[in-house]
């Protein structure tokens, strides 16, 4: 009797930590749009620095990218990224910008800037980079 009530709390314990883990980054829905400017390469290279940047935040768990449009890699938003850039004394000129959404959960507990279980959704990511050169993630939020 001993031994299955050992055995039944084992297998509880290890159904709790299954049900704990959040979405691993094959389980996030990518939504690629349509583009004419970027090709799927080209959008997966600034998905990768975004799961980056994400990876870091504990307890988030990531829903979604979503591509926003050609519209946003446009003369206001590029001066936008180069002014950003030197802002923080680089010296790159960029020639174009991509921006994605994402809707990921917070932690429960919240902690440092997010709100406790809170849904964020579309919130922002703006990359940059030189003609055909490696993105580089600009900033992210609302």
């Amino acid at each position: 009797m001993k031994k299955i009530l050992i055995l039944i709390v084992t297998l509880i314990c290890i159904f709790q930590l299954t049900g704990c883990a959040g979405k691993t980054a094959t389980e996030v829905t990518i939504d690629y749009g349509y583009s004419e400017i970027y090709s799927k390469d080209d959008m997966d290279s600034a998905i990768q620095l975004i799961k980056a940047e994400f990876n870091s935040w504990d307890g988030c768990e990531l829903h979604s990218i979503t591509y926003s449009s050609d519209d946003e890699c446009n003369a206001d938003n590029i001066s936008w990224m180069n002014e950003l850039e030197e802002a923080n004394d680089a010296s790159e000129t960029f020639t174009q910008c991509i921006m994605f959404t994402s809707d990921f959960h917070s932690p429960k507990d919240g902690g440092g800037a997010w709100n406790s279980d809170y849904e964020y959704i579309g919130w922002q990511w703006w990359l940059a980079r030189t003609d055909s050169g490696e993105w580089k993630l600009m900033t992210w939020g609302y």
